[in-house]
């Protein structure tokens, strides 16, 4: 039985990942309630129910409009992919709890900002102001950090990145930011360092791949988004673990 929920949590994934991907690539150019239906981006056709079966379509269509046959991004089977795996794993791991829940609302918060900053080189305000009351609540209800830990998290969060801004004149964005705090927020004091670390460690890693594969120097642009997002997964999923493994280094 826990693994058939498993496979309609996933399914259940994939569906509303194909919604966070319009989420996110709608809300920060204001077109997230001009069209109800979904379109191509390049010959605004309005698409039939066979072009929105999430990775299916994509990859029937081999990754084109069916009409224009403009090619299709990769951003929507990937993040679709994505988000019906992590829903998935967050059940198979927590079963029905409010780790769960906490995890379902993580991953709509993660997707539609990664899509964006992808997309834009922009993390939309009205994304970080539409989560935080949910993330709040749920601390409330859950106090597991307390809330006490988390307005310690956040203002941890606030303070490191603020003071990184100020000295690497504007190394990060003030998306970045916010985008941390909330986080801060969301995981408290101790899994925000892990999670900090490991966003700046992914992005570093990245950067250099790219820098080795395309060229380039070390001025070139690189959206910090998708690694703080792949950080908050990290940590929330492997987070304790991490940090078990690393103080037993130390003893």
């Amino acid at each position: 039985m826990h693994t058939i929920v498993t496979i309609v949590f996933f399914i259940y994934g994939l569906v509303f990942g194909s919604f966070f991907n319009v989420v996110g690539l709608r809300v920060p150019n204001g077109t997230f309630l001009a069209q109800t239906r979904s379109y191509c981006d390049t010959c605004q056709r309005t698409l039939t129910w066979k072009e929105l079966i999430p990775v299916w379509s994509f990859l029937r269509q081999r990754g084109k409009c069916s009409q224009c046959s403009e090619k299709i991004s990769l951003l929507y089977p990937i993040m679709e992919l994505a988000t019906g795996i992590l829903a998935a794993i967050s059940f198979y791991r927590y079963g029905w709890n409010e780790q769960t829940f906490l995890g379902l609302l993580l991953i709509a918060l993660i997707i539609p900002i990664t899509v964006s900053d992808l997309a834009y080189r922009k993390i939309p305000n009205k994304l970080l102001l539409f989560f935080t009351p949910f993330f709040v609540g749920l601390r409330i209800l859950y106090p597991q950090p307390s809330l006490w830990e988390s307005l310690m998290g956040a203002g941890l969060a606030f303070g490191l990145v603020f003071v990184i801004i100020l000295v690497s004149n504007g190394g990060m964005g003030a998306g970045d930011l916010k985008y941390f705090t909330l986080l801060g927020f969301i995981f408290g004091p101790y899994h925000f360092l892990l999670l900090f670390f490991l966003a700046t460690l992914y992005g570093a890693i990245t950067g250099m791949i790219i820098m080795k594969l395309k060229g380039g120097d070390r001025k070139m642009t690189i959206p910090f988004g998708p690694y703080i997002s792949l950080a908050a997964v990290t940590v929330f999923y492997y987070g304790e673990t991490i940090i078990q493994w690393y103080l037993s280094l130390l003893s």
